[in-house]
């Protein structure tokens, strides 16, 4: 039984030992069933990232609780259930303990590659690597012999996400980690191969921190298609705070131009979640959901309960992404 079924039992139990069971209106207890409430990861959970494969969502998210990259499983975005270490082994050229910001992408039936960021002994740096699964929990493997980014004169390289466009090519977003050594921080992406174990070409720089809301870094970078139009999505600000938040760029193309919004950031702190951001975007049923990870207001930095997981949707609104979160109270499954 999930974390989300226990508390929903104890709440029945309780509803019970008051005497509201016996009398109640069977239709609000199915009413209640359509209905979700945040966190729906309550756990330490941060940089969360979903993919669907069949009927079942995989969601995977930054090293904790021993794990390098933790694996959860739902049937509706809603109740997760642990599902392992999706990277039990690490490459012979990484160290454990800073497993950070995975995303997996389905590149064919039996073919699942996920992108990494991890800790690159030879450099010192935070850098990204890959790895490759017949199945999309895993165990993933990574053959390689080194990191696939890493500019170790850049602070390192960090928060990569795959993205396959319209046409069929395949591209990878990440951000060079230059808050760790006082420099910019620039969201980079560049064309993968076929089989997305190799960049190809030359990366292209898209964006950097130059708004007050950003202060010192942008981050956690994906991109996203509405309509024909190519939106990209990055969180800024530092993660341990408040004032992180989430905004979004318009693109000409994968390899830019890029525009941030003027309205940014869409999603920030309010009275029922402090500093969201780090997300990831996935459609059910038609509509469009952000996942992303916060922390309760007034907890920010604190190891427990640490980053949760939120879930709230996405309207499209003349073109414009309008986060309707972060939301503390019951809504519609998707």
């Amino acid at each position: 039984m999930t974390a989300r079924r226990r508390a929903a039992a104890a709440v029945a139990a309780a509803l019970l030992a008051a005497g509201c069971g016996s009398g109640a209106d069977p239709s609000s207890t199915e009413e209640d069933a359509r209905m979700f409430t945040n966190p729906v990861v309550a756990t330490d959970a941060p940089d969360p990232q979903a993919i669907r494969v069949g009927d079942t969502w995989y969601l995977f998210h930054t090293n904790s609780g021993g794990r390098n990259v933790p694996v959860l499983t739902s049937p509706d975005l809603v109740d997760w259930t642990e599902a392992g270490d999706a990277l039990p082994a690490l490459p012979d050229w990484a160290d454990a303990g800073r497993t950070w910001a995975p995303e997996a992408i389905e590149l064919a039936a039996g073919r699942y590659l996920l992108y990494y960021t991890v800790a690159d002994r030879a450099s010192g740096r935070q850098c990204v690597g890959r790895a490759v699964a017949d199945r999309p929990q895993g165990p993933y493997r990574d053959d390689s012999t080194g990191p696939l980014v890493c500019q170790p004169e850049l602070g390192g390289s960090i928060d990569a996400s795959p993205w396959r466009d319209a046409d069929g090519s395949l591209w990878l977003l990440w951000k060079n980690d230059g808050n760790a050594i006082g420099v910019d921080t620039w969201l980079w992406s560049q064309r993968l191969s076929p089989d997305g174990l190799q960049l190809v070409g030359e990366p292209a720089k898209l964006l950097r921190q130059t708004e007050p809301w950003e202060g010192t870094l942008i981050e956690g970078p994906f991109f996203h298609r509405q309509d024909g139009r190519l939106y990209l999505f990055f969180a800024a600000n530092a993660y341990d705070r408040a004032d992180y938040a989430e905004g979004y760029a318009i693109c000409d193309g994968p390899a830019g131009p890029c525009r941030k919004a003027e309205e940014n950031p869409i999603l920030r702190t309010n009275d029922v979640a402090a500093g969201p951001g780090h997300a990831s975007l996935v459609v059910s049923g038609g509509r469009t959901w952000l996942l992303y990870h916060a922390w309760p207001p007034g907890q920010e930095g604190s190891a427990d309960p640490g980053r949760q997981v939120w879930l709230d949707e996405v309207v499209w609104t003349d073109g414009r992404p309008v986060v309707k979160g972060p939301t503390a109270t019951p809504q519609p499954r998707p």
